[in-house]
């Protein structure tokens, strides 16, 4: 038995460990999305069954589970003969859906550390690439009917062998991407940040000792179970329903449901997806991995105190989403999984939990990462470009007060990159960037409020792409709170205003100079009935023009 002090020294130094893979990886990253939004993760895992031991505070919570199921993977296939065996030096790249993933862009890179000729555990991270190849820049195809559409799908190998980057392999990647000279960076970024974490483990284990911080990480594991299953216990008793709206697959213009019941069953919670939509055409299938990682994330979103470990994923039953889009098989595609379907499985969870935990979870956030890619060429420079934008939008309301107002998405902490720095990379120019004004819920504690911002091509021709949601029905306002306001769309070209069919969802639109996108991100959802407002912070909300005053009239009784 490891005493409380030693136990919580080690544990403060794992997360240290993760947290500066992560600075390191961003630091060195050269592509505005890693570099300035944050979209990436490193973490440590257990080296027989890959078990998540710690993660960055600053990575993306989704792939807390993802980043679990591939490393396992891994393990596993390397245990079978399916992949070469590792040897010091090594680095392993991967980012197949269906191995443990989430979408192409997101590419994972795992590393073994060594111990006395065996291995210790495994180091691993994941990186948004802001381009796998595919039909369209970007790798968010909005009309993709196959994994093959959407990029180049790579299984566990090496990329890195004794140390040495396989040139050979690096070739064949570069030959199926665009803007592949610019990767590099990124790539021995990410390659770094696992150096990095291997030389401060070095230290940790020369300190403690493997013995110890072997017992301590057994420890962590069971502690954040055992306070998992205390919160657990602690609710009601009793089942609870939802439903959360997909706005459409991107192919077929028809909403998409993910149909949700919630169990406690003891010390344990169940997530049945019965009767949630079959799998379907488009991007927007979810692989099995990122729609557990988003049961996972949204139970942490409501017990923030349990320790971040893999113990606390064990009372977490999920259920029912065989045969559903929420499980979704090779060749099914998968743009959408990661950024968009894994925030409305969050979404229904939120809508579940908050009738028996009403002082603890909050209306619905806006759910969508607004994902918008530009590719072109740029003739003042003479180079290809690929340009990713995401953006934040609303929060719900919750019991003690209003929504924050262009926050990250609910998958995680990645921000949008600053305007400056986009348009110094790219030829564009931000015409608007502010609130998206009246998009909160109305409720006592009103939604936040999403973002409206206007970029213009300045130069050159270029093809934008869109995979965002929630443009057809509002994040969920809850316990008498009204919806959020939708995600809004458009292109304007040549003196006209178009708005996608999928109303959020488009790709390969031609644009030229002068050519500009709007793009109008959700509100949160309310909290609590919006007659019970505080009349003077409904007045204060007219005053800073969030809400004009006879929408205010409307939306809150008069007050």
């Amino acid at each position: 038995m490891i005493d409380p002090v030693t136990l919580a020294v080690i544990q403060a130094q794992l997360q240290q460990v993760c947290d500066e893979m992560d600075l390191a990886f961003s630091r060195a990253a050269f592509s505005p999305v890693i570099a300035e939004a944050d979209d990436r993760s490193d973490g440590i895992y257990d080296a027989v069954d890959g078990a998540l031991i710690a993660q960055g505070a600053r990575g993306l919570p989704v792939f807390v589970g993802t980043m679990q199921f591939s490393t396992r993977t891994l393990i596993a296939r390397i245990a079978a003969g399916e992949t070469a065996p590792p040897e010091p030096g090594d680095i392993y790249i991967v980012n197949d859906p269906y191995l443990g993933g989430t979408h192409l862009m997101d590419v994972r890179f795992a590393m073994p550390v060594w111990r006395e000729g065996r291995i210790f555990c495994w180091l691993s991270n994941t990186g948004h690439w802001p381009d796998t190849g595919g039909m369209v820049p970007g790798g968010f195809s909005a009309s993709a009917i196959a994994v093959e559409q959407e990029g180049l799908r790579l299984p566990p190998v090496k990329l890195y062998k004794r140390g040495a980057m396989d040139r050979e392999l690096w070739q064949v990647i570069c030959s199926n991407i665009r803007v592949a000279d610019q990767r590099i960076g990124d790539v021995r970024a990410q390659a770094a940040a696992l150096l990095v974490g291997e030389d401060r483990l070095a230290t940790l284990l020369d300190r403690w000792g493997e013995a110890t911080v072997t017992a301590a990480i057994a420890e962590m594991r069971a502690l954040a179970a055992r306070q998992m299953r205390a919160m657990i216990a602690a609710m009601p008793e009793g089942s609870w329903r939802s439903r959360a709206i997909v706005d459409s697959d991107g192919v077929v213009n028809a909403p998409l449901t993910i149909a949700l019941e919630v169990s406690r069953r003891g010390e344990q919670l169940v997530f049945d997806f019965t009767g949630s939509s079959p799998p379907c055409a488009g991007p927007m299938n979810s692989v099995r991995a990122t729609t557990l990682s988003s049961v996972y994330l949204a139970v942490r979103h409501v017990f923030p105190d349990v320790p971040l470990s893999a113990g606390a994923f064990e009372p977490l039953a999920v259920r029912g989403i065989e045969g559903s889009f929420l499980d979704a098989r090779y060749p099914r595609p998968v743009s959408g999984c990661a950024a968009e379907v894994s925030q409305r499985i969050a979404e229904a969870v939120f809508a579940a939990l908050v009738q028996p935990l009403p002082a603890l979870v909050a209306a619905a956030p806006a759910g969508t990462s607004g994902n918008f890619a530009l590719g072109g060429h740029d003739p003042e420079t003479g180079r290809d470009y690929v340009m990713y934008q995401i953006s934040g939008g609303g929060y719900g309301g919750n019991a003690d007060h209003d929504g924050l107002s262009n926050g990250c998405s609910t998958i995680g902490i990645s921000k949008a990159p600053p305007v400056e720095i986009m348009e110094q990379r790219f030829p564009v120019l931000y015409r608007r960037y502010a609130l998206h004004e009246g998009s909160g819920g109305a409720g006592m504690h009103r939604g936040g409020f999403g973002v409206d911002y206007e970029v213009e091509l300045l130069r050159g021709v270029a093809r934008a792409s869109f995979v965002m949601d929630h443009g057809r029905v509002g994040p969920q306002g809850v316990l008498g709170g009204q919806d959020g306001g939708v995600n809004r769309v458009e292109i304007l070209r040549g003196g006209e205003v178009v708005v996608p069919e999928h109303l959020s969802k488009a790709q390969d639109i031609p644009l030229s100079p002068g050519d500009r996108v709007r793009v109008r991100t959700p509100g949160g959802g309310g909290y609590g009935e919006p007659a019970r407002r505080d009349p003077a912070a409904v007045a204060e909300d007219v005053r800073l023009g969030r809400y004009d005053a006879r929408d205010a009239q409307r939306r809150f009784g008069g007050r």
